[in-house]
């Protein structure tokens, strides 16, 4: 049985119920979160939850629950489901109103509702997964920043580069500089410095480039900057990465056709992805 958390209760699965009158069915109206956990162990639960609570903040609605409250919901499903390889959802609506309008009143009680699911496990050197992308001007709205449930922009952006026979979309914007990837953050290695776009509204402050750049920090004696990265800078780059909870470090080893490396996988890549595997349950 899947046990989720829905309102206050917990409940199996199917007997979980939102009306269509909720605002984030009708809008999309809420933030959400995807944490991952190994045998228990979260990487990345708080910095994941703080970023939860900013975007509530930025969006105006008062959850009603403490950061630790959702914490020990969290801990009672990884329990109630096994403690394996899951993934953790939180996700936060504006609640029901009983009219369908776009300006909100604040009245309605949010809704809460977290659930899990499997996951693979988490990647490591041995594994030597490599991704091919696409990359396409990005079209989404001003406001990434915000991960909010309104994900259209993202999706069709990732389905542009499965259709195309890709596994992510790295997007640019109308400067030709690298914002971000449909599902990702984005890290390139040129001339021995590794580089990734400084975050502003266009992206996402991704909790693992955020746990990456610290265990950069803290643990190597890599250079690291958090700067402009140009579309020609990317497709000539020594190596490319993605990030993002299930990725991790996601070598890249080719963009829209442009092999990055000769196609293979680079010299820091391994590096890097073991000391992220040696550091990645510090909270």
């Amino acid at each position: 049985m899947n046990t989720v958390f829905l309102n206050g209760e917990f409940m199996p699965a199917e007997q979980a119920k939102i009306s269509p009158m909720d605002r984030g069915f009708l809008f999309g109206d809420g933030v959400y979160e995807v944490i991952p956990s190994y045998a228990g162990k979260y990487i990345g639960f708080w910095p994941h939850i703080e970023r939860m609570f900013i975007g509530l903040e930025t969006i105006e609605i008062d959850l009603g629950y403490t950061a630790t409250e959702v914490r020990d919901i969290c801990d009672r499903l990884l329990e109630e489901n096994g403690r394996g390889n899951l993934g953790v959802y939180v996700q936060v609506s504006r609640g029901v109103e009983a009219k369908r309008f776009h300006a909100y009143s604040n009245t309605s009680t949010p809704t809460l509702f977290i659930h899990t699911f499997e996951i693979a496990p988490p990647p490591s050197v041995e594994d030597k997964k490599t991704y091919r992308t696409n990359i396409s001007q990005d079209m989404r709205w001003q406001r990434c920043d915000i991960k909010t449930t309104s994900l259209l922009g993202n999706v069709m952006h990732f389905q542009q580069g499965i259709a195309n026979g890709y596994d992510e979309t790295i997007l640019f914007d109308d400067k030709g500089v690298i914002t971000e990837a449909s599902a990702s953050n984005v890290f390139i290695v040129e001339s021995g410095t590794i580089k990734t776009p400084k975050l502003d509204n266009h992206k996402l402050a991704g909790v693992t480039r955020l746990m990456l750049l610290d265990i950069l920090e803290k643990h190597s004696d890599f250079n690291v900057e958090e700067t402009d990265i140009t579309k020609e800078q990317l497709l000539a780059a020594d190596e490319v990465w993605l990030t993002s909870a299930t990725k991790q470090v996601g070598p890249v080893v080719e963009v829209a056709g442009t092999p990055i490396n000769k196609g293979e996988i680079g010299s820091l890549w391994p590096q890097v992805q073991a000391l992220f595997s040696a550091h990645m349950f510090s909270e």
